[in-house]
């Protein structure tokens, strides 16, 4: 009987989020029918190849999502500017490069993109800013931390004493490198340091052509430390202080879109998402959600019924 009850009120949340979802991208669609826009691609959290982590009430996008939010921006022929929202303490340096790489694709076909910097947006958040044509920070914005670092750690004492004795039959010297139940060799560590450089000096080269530096100018301060946005923007790391909509503002004057400009939002669809964008939708959800029943709760289950009203 629970688990009946269970079903029952999860396809209940379904229904009702693909209702809204629906009704509410019709209502987008047709106000954005008219008139010119600007897109703003949120980059949130940690930046990883391929899908990302996703679930049920949320979605961590991984690069293959915010290329295909991009490519959607791009095709748009009402959308005239694009602002990249990065809130983002770095991540992989491939998946960062790929990205970086369609941002310069964009404005190559003529739409420019524009940075605005939350929290933070250091490392690989960065990168991608100095693919973009214009920088926003807030002042008390972390960002920099120019550099590349790769972990690794070695646990061989700790497994002695445990009495672990791991043994590995490999194809090559090198198979098992950056393995934690060894010292690592000073030949494997030339081999990763030339890595760990390669890759610094692509973000340098990266750094230097977006800010329009040479490449000694970035070296001096791409030693890996944070700056604030104030000490970036003296630097020349950032252009201009301000807010996501004094970028979205300056990304309208750039394209030559008069007044306010409608925006639309790219990856927010999430019908979960939808629901919780008011207080009061995200309390009714809450309260289903607390009806679920597992199998240590009680016997019984009081039904919710659904509010005629959203």
């Amino acid at each position: 009987m629970r688990k009946k009850i269970i079903m029952v009120l999860l396809s209940m949340i379904v229904l009702v989020s693909v209702v809204i979802l629906t009704f509410a991208n019709k209502s987008i669609d047709r106000k954005a029918s008219a008139g010119n826009k600007i897109a703003v691609v949120y980059v949130d959290g940690t930046i990883t190849g391929g899908h990302g982590a996703s679930g049920l009430l949320s979605e961590s996008g991984g690069t293959d999502n915010l290329i295909k939010q991009l490519h959607e921006a791009s095709d748009d022929a009402s959308i005239k500017g694009i602002v990249l929202r990065i809130n983002s303490p770095g991540g992989s340096s491939t998946a960062t490069q790929e990205v970086g790489e369609e941002i310069k694709k964009i404005r190559a076909k003529g739409k420019p993109v524009v940075t605005s910097m939350g929290d933070m947006a250091a490392s690989g958040g960065y990168w991608l800013a100095a693919c973009t044509d214009k920088i926003y920070a807030n002042p008390t914005t972390l960002t920099g931390s120019i550099g590349v670092y790769m972990p690794y750690s070695n646990w061989e004492e700790l497994y002695k004493k445990i009495g672990v004795r791991q043994e590995k039959i490999k194809s090559g010297v090198h198979k098992d490198i950056l393995s934690n139940d060894r010292p690592m060799t000073e030949e494997e560590r030339v081999i990763l340091q030339t890595m760990v450089d390669e890759i610094y000096q692509g973000f340098v080269e990266v750094v230097a052509e977006g800010r329009h530096l040479d490449i000694e100018t970035v070296k001096k301060i791409a030693d890996g430390r944070v700056y604030t946005g104030k000490q970036a923007k003296e630097l020349g790391l950032v252009d201009e202080m301000g807010n996501l909509y004094d970028a979205i503002d300056g990304t309208a004057q750039m394209v030559g879109i008069h007044g306010k400009p409608k925006i639309k939002e790219y990856g927010k669809n999430n019908p979960f998402s939808m629901l919780m964008s008011t207080s009061d939708k995200a309390e009714i959800l809450k309260t289903l959600l607390l009806q679920v029943p597992t199998e240590n709760d009680v016997q019984s289950v009081v039904p919710m019924a659904i509010p005629e009203k959203w």
